[in-house]
């Protein structure tokens, strides 16, 4: 019997941990489609009113598809996650919940309905006064079961990916994710039709979606944060190579991001790590991905792939479906 690659969205769980039987096992270069639920398990409908809002239980959020075990996969490897295709619903939401979010002055709730048919990757959708908005959609949540023993929830992120909310992880990007555990265990939720850098208010345009991913193992990359290759958002430009810090402390992610950086440039490029530190300074670009998912945040230290020499890690021609 051939084996399915692809997960329903009646198959879910809510929380990380290595003690989670894997629902697929798949070797590197295999394909997985995801059916991905919408982030609140669908508590927030296309009917819903800003009272659903406070209602919500939050033990409900982030329905995890997944988790898929990779052979081969051992700790100290990178997991290479590369983006195929990120299909958002027919439509999304956009929410103001008190004592969430970037800004505390804003206490009364609010809730936007999103109509996304007839929405593509290029398209657009219209906020309030017909407001363009361009679709770029992508999953908030790709990451893999932490070392430590336990069930974690979803928010906030950590060394083992999760809810990073990198809006350059749309279709075309491959993110490299450090393995913890045997098999690595990786799943997926979270699906955003359209984010903001940081996602300041703590909502996007949250949706349900569809997924298809392609996987392989980069052996013994030591990685201690995810970093990723991407496709340019808008435009012509060529798209960003990008290291990440994840920490409690703005300050102090944005450093491990900063450095991660310096140590690629240095070996990728076969330069001085002051020679790299300067490089950063004159061509890279900071960028906080996420600052809302408490306690920890997400920097990006990004640089144009032109500049760098390419790493083939997860590229494959025909993936395995």
């Amino acid at each position: 019997m051939p084996r399915s690659n692809v997960i329903k969205k009646d198959t879910f769980h809510y929380q990380w941990s290595k003690s989670h039987k894997p629902v697929l096992n798949i070797r590197p270069g295999d394909r997985v489609h995801f059916e991905v639920n919408e982030v609140s398990s669908w508590q927030i409908t296309e009917k819903s009113k800003v009272g659903d809002l406070m209602k919500m239980d939050s033990s409900k959020l982030y329905p995890l598809a997944g988790p898929v075990f990779v052979q081969g996969a051992e700790p100290g490897d990178a997991l290479v996650v590369e983006v195929e295709s990120v299909r958002p619903g027919n439509w999304g939401w956009t929410a103001i919940m008190p004592g969430l979010g970037l800004l505390e002055e804003f206490t009364t709730p609010e809730l936007y309905i999103w109509n996304l048919r007839g929405t593509g990757r290029r398209a657009y959708a219209n906020f309030v006064k017909r407001i363009p908005i361009p679709m770029n959609p992508f999953c908030g949540v790709l990451g893999v079961a932490p070392p430590e023993e336990g069930y974690f929830d979803v928010m906030p992120p950590g060394k083992h990916g999760g809810n990073m909310d990198i809006r350059h992880l749309t279709s075309g990007s491959r993110v490299l994710i450090p393995v913890w555990t045997e098999g690595a265990l990786f799943s997926t939720t979270d699906v955003h039709a359209a984010q903001g850098d940081g996602e300041v208010c703590v909502s996007a345009i949250e949706c349900p979606g569809e997924v298809t991913i392609t996987f392989d193992l980069k052996k013994h990359a030591n990685l201690e944060t995810p970093c990723y290759y991407s496709k340019p958002l808008f435009g012509p430009r060529s798209g960003y190579f990008g290291t990440t810090g994840i920490s409690p402390d703005l300050m102090e992610a944005t450093k491990q991001a900063l450095r991660a950086m310096i140590t690629f440039l240095q070996e990728n490029l076969e330069i001085t790590r002051e020679q790299a530190y300067m490089l950063c300074s004159v061509a890279g670009e900071l960028r906080t991905h996420e600052i809302v998912d408490r306690p920890n945040w997400v920097v990006g230290m990004m640089m144009p792939r032109p500049l760098i020499k390419e790493d083939p890690a997860g590229r494959r021609k025909k993936p395995r479906s």
